[in-house]
């Protein structure tokens, strides 16, 4: 069995080769980068478990890598790395999708127990998804478009992709429409009219050629929000 891959992201060396050596000691292996540049293409690029991400970095700091990664990869487990004292930045970085964080100076062991608890969790979390048949064709999210067995195609919008990959990789559990808001949109729902999100899936079921005698993929859930419709 394959070990586990860390991508730590830090701009400090010392901090930094303590986390690679404690993680690599741990049985871990161990991806690195030293700035924002690095760390946000090493982030979208390669193949890792989970992501351990300082937040202050030259370049493209920790919120933007935090943002796009999210936005490519909503299942990707990530521990963000914080000054003690920054509290704001830690609730900043768990709203914006963190699943944990870790206060420097560290313990070793209180890094290496976050590491093993949020990779515990991660199993239960759905795959990403790149394609999803539906009835009589395939969404195809890397190149942004439905292809029908008929021949026909719908270009999809980089905000349908991820209202589909959304609701697909939480398939068979009701979205509310303030979490697709949250996690969709990365907005506040707080005072903004939820209509959009009806909107934008009314028009996604044109695109996918939902009709009367066709199984519906996006249901809607009374009183609760949307649910992409089980295998």
């Amino acid at each position: 069995m394959s070990r586990q891959q860390i991508l730590t992201v830090e701009d400090d060396p010392a901090i930094r080769r303590g986390i690679v050596d404690a993680l690599r000691f741990a049985g871990y292996e161990v991806l690195e980068a030293a700035d924002g540049t690095a760390g946000m293409d090493m982030a979208l690029a390669r193949q890792y478990d989970l992501l351990l991400l300082d937040l202050v970095l030259p370049g493209p700091d920790g919120f933007e890598i935090l943002e796009e990664v999210r936005r490519r990869r909503p299942t990707l487990p990530v521990i963000v790395l914080t000054s003690r004292g920054e509290e704001g930045d830690r609730v900043r970085g768990l709203k914006g999708g963190a699943d944990d964080y870790v206060v420097k100076p560290f313990n070793v062991k209180e890094l290496l127990a976050r590491v093993e608890a949020v990779l515990r969790r991660s199993p239960q979390r759905p795959s990403d998804v790149s394609q999803l048949d539906i009835p009589g064709g395939r969404i195809d999210l890397a190149r942004r478009e439905v292809s029908f067995e008929n021949g026909g195609r719908e270009e999809l919008s980089e905000r349908e992709v991820e209202l589909v990959r959304y609701l697909a990789v939480n398939r068979g559990r009701a979205i509310s429409r303030d979490e697709l808001l949250q996690n969709v949109w990365r907005i506040s729902p707080q005072g903004v009219n939820t209509r959009t999100i009806d909107m934008h899936v009314a028009r996604l079921r044109e695109k996918l050629g939902e009709a009367p005698d066709r199984p519906a993929l996006i249901l809607t859930v009374r009183g609760k929000g949307y649910m992409l419709a089980g295998e």
